[in-house]
C-alpha cells in the first residue's frame, strides 16, 4: 500500500472522453445523454477517480462553474480571476469539454491550456507535484469521412495535414504549462482508432482498409511519443493498444472479432453499444462505466510505473462495488 501523503492534483485537457457524466448543466438530469436510465451509476474516468482514489488525488472541488459567455470570461481572466468557458458542472481542475477539438486546447474562446494554467498559477505549490492529463483529437481524426480517406490511402494528405495541426496545439499547451511549472507531470493520450466504435462495426470490411486506417493514425501517435520524450516527466497512454488489449480488434477478413471482457463475478462487457454496463459504450456513443473504470485503472498504473505516483491499484473488487453496489447487475 502506498504510504499517506498529500493528494497529488490532477488536471485534463480534452474532449468529451473526459468531460464528466454528471455536469447536470450540459446534460440535464432525465434526458438520454451520459447512461439514461443508467446514469447514477455511469461514471467518467476522472468520475470513477474521484471515487476511487479521492485520497490521494485531487481533482478539484466538483462544482458549476464558468461563464456561458467567452467574452465575459476573458475579462475575469485580464483582472486575475480564473474563469473557463462554457459553463459546466464538473471537478474544477478538469477542463475537458464535449465536441472539443485541437485547436481547442490553445485558441478560441475554451482556450483550455490558458485556462487551466491561471487556476494552477494562483496555488503553485499545489502544482508540483501535478499531473496533466492530455486527451484530444478523436473529434479532429476520428469522423467517418477522415476514417474512409485514411482506409483507401494512409497518407491521405487532409488527414496528416489535421494531424500536424493537432501536434502543434498539443506540444503548445504542454510547452506553456511546462515552462511556468517544470515539475509538472504529463500524460499524453493516444488517438483512438473509431473504426473499432460499435457504429462503425458494419463499414470496412476489407482487411486493406483496416491496416490502411491503422496506419494513417500511426504519426499521431509517434508524434505523442516524441513530445514525451522531450518532457523533464511525462508518460505515453497508447489507446489503441489499451482497446485491442482487453476487446480485441477486427478479424482477418476485416469483419468485427472482437471478444468479451469480463468482470467480477463473469460479468461480460461486450464492443457494442447500449446503456447497460455490459455495453463497452453508451446508446450516445461514448465510453461506458466498465470502459471508463478500467481506462481509469490502467491510468494509476500507467502513473506509478512511468512516472512515480505511488498510487494505491485499483482492483476488480472496487470497481465492482462502484458500479453494482447492491448486486442487482450481477458484477458481484
Amino acid at each position: 500500500m502506498a504510504p499517506a501523503g498529500p493528494r497529488i492534483a490532477l488536471a485534463v485537457l480534452g474532449d468529451s472522453d473526459s468531460h464528466g457524466y454528471h455536469d447536470t448543466v450540459s446534460f440535464p438530469v432525465g434526458g438520454s445523454a451520459r447512461g439514461g436510465p443508467f446514469r447514477p451509476g455511469t461514471f467518467q474516468w476522472t468520475e470513477v477517480l474521484a471515487r476511487l482514489r479521492g485520497d490521494q488525488l485531487e481533482l478539484g472541488p466538483k462544482q458549476t462553474w464558468g461563464l456561458r459567455r467567452s467574452w465575459a470570461a476573458d475579462i475575469l481572466g485580464w483582472v486575475g480571476i480564473p474563469s473557463r468557458h462554457p459553463v459546466k458542472e464538473d471537478h474544477l481542475f478538469n477542463m475537458a469539454v464535449s465536441g472539443a477539438v485541437c485547436s481547442d486546447l490553445m485558441q478560441g474562446p475554451r482556450r483550455q491550456a490558458q485556462r487551466l494554467l491561471a487556476l494552477m498559477n494562483r496555488e503553485p505549490d499545489r502544482w508540483r507535484t501535478g499531473i496533466v492529463v492530455v486527451r484530444i483529437g478523436v473529434n479532429d481524426l476520428g469522423d467517418a469521412d477522415t476514417l474512409e480517406a485514411l482506409s483507401r490511402d494512409p497518407r491521405d494528405a487532409r488527414t496528416a495535414a489535421r494531424i500536424a495541426a493537432c501536434v502543434t496545439h498539443i506540444r503548445a499547451a504542454v510547452a506553456l504549462i511546462a515552462q511556468q511549472h517544470p515539475t509538472v507531470r504529463f500524460v499524453l493520450t493516444g488517438i483512438f482508432n473509431n473504426a473499432h466504435w460499435a457504429r462503425n462495426h458494419a463499414r470496412w470490411h476489407v482487411p486493406e482498409a483496416q491496416a490502411n486506417i491503422s496506419a494513417g493514425l500511426a504519426p499521431f501517435d509517434d508524434a505523442m511519443r516524441g513530445v514525451v520524450a522531450d518532457l523533464k516527466a511525462a508518460a505515453f497512454f497508447d489507446d489503441r493498444l489499451w482497446f485491442e488489449r482487453l476487446w480485441g480488434g477486427r478479424a482477418s477478413d476485416g469483419r468485427p472479432g472482437y471478444r468479451s471482457v469480463r468482470l467480477g463475478k463473469g460479468f461480460e462487457v461486450t464492443n457494442s453499444d447500449g446503456d447497460h454496463p455490459s455495453n463497452a459504450t453508451l446508446a450516445d456513443g461514448h465510453a461506458g462505466a466498465v470502459w471508463n473504470a478500467l481506462w481509469a485503472r490502467s491510468l494509476v498504473a500507467l502513473a506509478n510505473e512511468r512516472l512515480g505516483a505511488g498510487l494505491r491499484p485499483v482492483e476488480d473488487e472496487e470497481i465492482t462495488v462502484l458500479l453494482d453496489p447492491e448486486g442487482r447487475l450481477g458484477m458481484r
